[in-house]
């Protein structure tokens, strides 16, 4: 569901020029879709996990408080030798009109995803559990994924290019300037396609520092 993010029907890379002209970070570096046809919209459902203690927590059954359209986001402190996420977990999201998930980490049984195209964000693919070597620390709060904060309720963006976040109090911002960029952009490669310089194009959309701080 994506009816209250209409930052959804712009493409990651303008939604970053918007961040950047604001100053404000939000690109989730190295966080990427398992699949480039990956689309992903929706609010933030956030969880953090911290190396399992001694006995062991759970790697925890959030799930189940899960809306419909919001967005898993899991906070793994980028570890790569153990996933959080996988078959069982992918089956009942997709089932329950989850989003998607988004991981700094990895996830496993990719074929169930890849089966109900569903959208995972991560950091790539691993088959090790996280049980007995990850537990849950926090649900709800604020999680740090690929170097930037997420909160829950933040609005989650993903494409082919990657994951953002945008605050949930800039998002009127970021969506009014998306809308510029997209505008002088769609200028510019219709005065090129038309036999303009794409120097000339530019120059007259500005486009260097369209993404440049007032």
């Amino acid at each position: 569901m994506t009816e209250d993010i209409p930052l959804a029907r712009f493409s990651t890379a303008t939604v970053s020029d918007a961040l950047d002209k604001l100053g404000r970070a939000g690109s989730m570096l190295g966080v990427a879709p398992l699949v480039d046809s990956a689309r992903l919209a929706g609010r933030a459902f956030t969880v953090r996990y911290v190396a399992a203690g001694t006995p062991a927590g759970t790697v925890g059954d959030y799930l189940d408080d899960v809306a419909p359209g919001e967005v898993v986001v899991l906070d793994n402190g980028s570890r790569t030798d153990c996933t959080v996420w996988g078959d069982i977990l992918t089956s009942m999201a997709a089932d329950r009109g989850v989003s998607g998930t988004v991981i700094d980490g990895v996830n496993r049984d990719v074929e169930r995803a890849l089966d109900l195209q569903y959208p995972i964000f991560s950091r790539g693919r691993f088959m090790r559990t996280g049980k007995d070597r990850v537990e849950v620390a926090d649900v709800g709060k604020p999680v740090t994924i690929g170097g930037v904060q997420v909160r829950a309720g933040d609005a989650i963006i993903g494409d082919a290019d990657g994951v953002l976040v945008v605050a949930r109090e800039i998002e009127d911002e970021v969506l009014e300037i998306c809308e510029s960029i997209h505008s002088r952009e769609s200028a510019i490669l219709e005065a090129v396609l038309a036999g303009s310089s794409l120097a000339e194009a530019r120059s007259a959309q500005g486009y260097h520092v369209l993404q440049r701080p007032n």
